[in-house]
């Protein structure tokens, strides 16, 4: 499990980018940590949470680099999701890759690194 997922729109991108930071959209903001997936969970993640929403990317993470802000919980199932304390450096990100909606309007995530 060394790549993780962050599912944002583009524009959350973007500011992050112009920021030099990220520091969570409202739901992280929220919770106190910014959600992230594993390549596993992501599909469902953007089904759950995205459906609808498009303007999407993932940012692909390297979660070996994250260090002790990185910490695995239970979350959906019992399953441990990757969970940021704290902002995230976009110098981080390995790869940023589109998540069109598909027809049932599913953000789509292909080819994730595990």
């Amino acid at each position: 499990m060394s790549r993780v997922y962050k599912i944002v729109s583009l524009a959350e991108w973007e500011a992050a980018l112009a920021a030099g930071r990220f520091d969570g959209s409202a739901v992280d903001l929220r919770d106190g940590y910014i959600h992230l997936s594993t390549a596993a969970q992501a599909q469902e993640t953007a089904r759950l949470h995205f459906r609808g929403q498009a303007g999407l990317v993932a940012l692909e993470l390297d979660a070996l680099t994250l260090g002790e802000t990185l910490r695995w919980e239970p979350s959906r199932g019992g399953q441990l999701f990757p969970h940021l304390y704290g902002p995230l450096d976009p110098a981080q990100v390995l790869r940023v890759r589109a998540a069109p909606l598909d027809g049932d309007g599913v953000p789509r995530l292909p080819d994730l690194a595990p």
